[in-house]
């Protein structure tokens, strides 16, 4: 038998779709751990279903998760994916518009019947005009899968819970990975029967596209030119967990954290749970608020105080937020945003907290905002956040979101030595007064950690207004006044403690400035590259600090024509830059439920460049 041809290729997205039943995510995260391990470059979107369980073969049930690797550097998991896998007809017509003219579609064959194509919204079998759109390969999985596991003692369904891994096989041979880290993971997850299963049809599946006619060329992807270290895989949600622990161990404190189970931020409570060795207290408490007001607790008894959670549960916890702000404790909240407003969809991204995060609490009460930009960042970003916290002795809000949450990337693992090492100032006893140790750092209006239990520092706390150095209950206006503006002054003054905002391109400036925050970055970064490359000139900055804003900005913002702003909202940040440094910043929003494409911001660049070209020519 002729040896089949091998091809080398840069880069390849492919998509996995498929019923929620069918484990969709699980094969896809398998695929991206073999491609880390492959030493690629990668990106990846888990994108599945808010139901818990949606009817079989419906397109409220579909999921899917796309992966992005390459020889080169890539920051999105790809506008189109150049494969896409679909297990029944329902992931075929949620997915189909994505696919690449002339890509690769594989299909189970078997999925497509009456009964399945009438649940999908098909009138007709579709794959006969997809012929002439994509290259269409037809395996009969399902019949496949029964076959390799017929003499298992494992009923019909069972068996059938094992076809994605026969498609993860034929995927790991068409493009080269190593089955050796997936087989040894079946047999530490399973035992008898299902092990045996699983075992048997991810290697039935690769030698299925070894031998069949089907797939006449395979591909290779080299290695990644990156520098140099020990890397791993890791998603935002994991970053996140692993950053608060860093923050305990950098700091020298214990760390406490009060969550309630909300999508999608369960994950960063379910990782701390593991890390008690490193002082780590996890408390699951019996709702929104309980959570924060726990940390809240620990904050004030000298432990890192922080609470995870979601928009819905974000609300909920602003009350006691604004308690945090007027005992001036340090405590971070991280919120991972989702779609909404009210339950939304759990599942869905979007950007939509950023004015909830300002001002989504009574009277005046300003508080430092952070976004994290890569889930790789959202490690750096939670250590910068209880460096601020701790401090200025202020609440911090850390933004997330759901791609970001979900999202995996290669992460070269820091030096422990190069992380910030805060000093944690703890107030002291001192005989030169009863209000000495309250008096505020003059540099950061911060008061010492004045832990409960120290000789010398009895106090009082609570949310009532008080005078500065006593801490009595005060009703001054004059004092309430003194307080709000003290309070204020206190957060503003960090924008003297954090970097300068960089800009990606033309530092003198010139025709279109593109802004963004959080996980707009790998698709913003990307677009601008995209289109300087073309000999368009754009620029770009990413904002981590959103309250107070890097003391540059304005100047930053002054040198470019035009300003565009991409968020998942309705333009919050644009509106924010608007009124703070009057510049005419336009709005690219997008409230899908999606992230941006590198191709949707593209074309905005192309437009707006393109009507001041016109504007120039017309004069």
């Amino acid at each position: 038998m002729s040896r089949k041809r091998v091809e080398e290729v840069d880069r390849v997205a492919i998509r996995f779709t498929g019923d929620s039943g069918d484990g969709m995510q699980l094969t896809g995260t398998k695929f991206t751990e073999t491609t880390a391990l492959a030493g690629n470059d990668l990106s990846t979107f888990p994108d599945f279903p808010a139901e818990i369980r949606a009817p079989a073969g419906t397109l409220a049930g579909v999921s899917g998760f796309q992966i992005h690797f390459s020889s080169l550097d890539i920051r999105t998991p790809a506008d189109q994916p150049d494969v896409l896998v679909a297990l029944n007809p329902a992931a075929l017509r949620a997915n189909i518009d994505d696919l690449r003219p002339k890509g690769m579609l594989i299909i189970n064959s078997d999925a497509f019947v009456d009964r399945n194509l009438k649940l999908a919204g098909y009138d007709a079998d579709p794959l006969p005009a997809l012929r002439n759109r994509y290259t269409v390969v037809e395996i009969p999985l399902t019949k496949l899968n029964r076959e390799a596991l017929k003499d298992l003692q494992l009923s019909q369904r069972e068996a059938d819970r094992s076809k994605n891994f026969f498609a993860l096989g034929v995927m790991y041979w068409l493009y080269h990975r190593d089955l050796k880290p997936t087989l040894e993971w079946i047999d530490q997850k399973f035992t008898g029967d299902v092990r045996e299963a699983n075992r048997r049809v991810l290697l039935a599946g690769h030698a299925f596209a070894e031998t069949t006619e089907l797939f006449p060329v395979s591909y290779v992807v080299p290695r990644a030119k990156i520098e140099p270290g020990t890397y791993r895989n890791i998603t935002g949600n994991q970053a996140l967990a692993w950053g608060i622990v860093a923050a305990g161990v950098q700091m020298r404190r214990p760390v406490f954290l009060g969550a309630y189970p909300i999508t999608p931020a369960s994950d960063i409570l379910h990782e701390l749970a593991r890390y008690r060795h490193f002082g780590v207290k996890t408390f699951q408490a019996e709702d929104e608020i309980a959570a924060i007001s726990a940390a809240i607790g620990a904050s004030y008894a000298g432990l890192l105080g922080v609470c995870t959670t979601s928009g819905p549960g974000f609300v909920l916890k602003q009350e006691a937020l604004n308690l945090a702000v007027m005992v001036e404790l340090p405590l971070v909240v991280v919120d991972v945003q989702r779609a909404g407003p009210s339950t939304g969809m759990p599942t869905k991204v979007e950007q939509g907290d950023l004015l909830l995060a300002l001002f989504g609490r009574n009277s005046d009460s300003p508080m430092p905002v952070l976004a994290a930009a890569t889930p790789g960042d959202c490690f750096y970003s939670a250590l910068e956040a209880f460096r601020l916290a701790v401090k200025y002795m202020t609440p911090v809000v850390l933004l997330s979101d759901g791609f970001l949450a979900n999202s995996a990337e290669p992460w070269r693992i820091p030096d422990v030595e190069t992380l910030p090492r805060a000093a944690v100032q703890l107030s002291a006893a001192s005989g030169d007064g009863p209000f000495e140790p309250y008096l505020r750092n003059p540099d950061t209006l911060a008061r010492g950690w004045a832990v409960p239990g120290t000789p010398g520092l009895e106090h009082r706390v609570g949310g009532l207004e008080k005078e500065d150095v006593s801490g009595n209950i005060s009703y001054s206006p004059s004092n309430h006044e003194r307080m709000t503006q003290l309070r204020a002054e206190k957060v503003a003054r960090m924008a003297q403690d954090i970097p300068p905002v960089e800009v990606n391109g033309s530092q003198q400036g010139g025709e279109l400035l593109v802004v963004g925050w959080g996980g707009t970055y790998g698709a913003i970064t990307s677009a601008v590259e995209d289109a300087r490359a073309e000999g368009l000139d754009v620029s770009s900055i990413h904002l981590r600090h959103l309250n107070p804003f890097p003391q540059n900005l304005g100047e930053v913002l002054r040198r470019f024509r035009r300003v565009l702003v991409p968020e998942l909202n309705l333009g919050q940040l644009a509106t924010l830059l608007r009124a703070e440094f009057l510049v005419d910043a336009e709005r690219l929003s997008k409230v899908q439920g999606q992230p941006f494409k590198v191709s949707e911001i593209n074309a905005k660049i192309h437009e707006l460049l393109g009507a001041r070209a016109g504007q120039e020519a017309h004069s």
